[in-house]
């Protein structure tokens, strides 16, 4: 297990890596393959040592090799969370068919929460390339009862389209598609408890950047972590809640 743990995780930082490039260049319709990778400051060519995810940032201190000027670290983050979490789904799931399914999600996450935080857009062809496959995999790993797939891609659906029509266009059409194959992957139950640890998130993160009412903050990386959240312990939570109840 520790040497598919350490294989696995080499394998996600390195995707983490790409996605931090379809994520940077896709929204702006420029080639994922070319040109390759620089600094943004003095468009230095990065070179294979340059380029190791996760290594290079902690070796070169998060600053360029050629100009010196810093690095910011989110996307080594985006590298790191990547890895940890295709890790923590092989430990939880095994070599299974969910288990594709998580890493799916994972990846969708990774790319969107990119392209959210930087230009506040969620493609609708990065949700088609994952969503398909998603719905493809839940036949052969199906929730119970198997239609729960539907129900909950319809119900997050609805949610923030009746929330974006409430609030005259707040909510973006990104996250409602989103939600449509979060729902997939969750069911209507698990949907629920994705979309109000969201928000609380979401809320979180509005009163520490002191943004008040009428200013809008990327939501995709809120409804991500919300949604790993729900996924990874979502029927723990609500256990702990009906508990608290009785």
């Amino acid at each position: 297990m520790i040497y598919y743990s350490c294989v696995i995780f080499l394998f996600g930082a390195a995707f983490g890596s790409f996605y931090n490039v379809v994520g940077l260049r896709l929204p702006k319709g420029k080639s994922i393959v070319s040109p390759p990778s620089q600094c943004e400051n003095c468009h230095y060519q990065l070179k294979p040592l340059d380029l190791i995810p996760i290594l290079s940032f902690i070796f070169l201190k998060g600053k360029c090799r050629k100009c010196g000027v810093k690095i910011g670290a989110f996307h080594t983050l985006i590298e790191l969370f990547t890895a940890l979490l295709a890790v923590a789904a092989y430990l939880k799931f095994g070599f299974s068919v969910e288990v594709f399914v998580a890493w799916l999600m994972i990846s969708l996450f990774a790319i969107i929460t990119v392209s959210d935080l930087l230009y506040q857009i969620i493609q609708d062809k990065i949700l088609l390339f994952f969503g398909i496959p998603i719905l493809i995999l839940r036949f052969f790993s199906p929730l119970d009862p198997w239609w729960d797939m539907f129900a909950g891609a319809f119900f997050g659906f609805g949610i923030f389209l009746l929330l974006s029509i409430l609030s005259h266009g707040g909510m973006g059409g990104g996250d409602i598609k989103l939600y449509f194959v979060i729902g997939l992957v969750l069911g209507i139950k698990l949907t629920f408890v994705s979309i109000f640890l969201s928000a609380v998130i979401g809320l979180i993160a509005a009163i520490i950047l002191k943004r008040g009412f009428g200013k809008t903050i990327p939501f995709g990386p809120s409804i991500a972590i919300g949604s790993l959240l729900a996924y990874f312990y979502g029927n723990n939570l609500v256990d702990w809640y009906m508990n608290l109840l009785m």
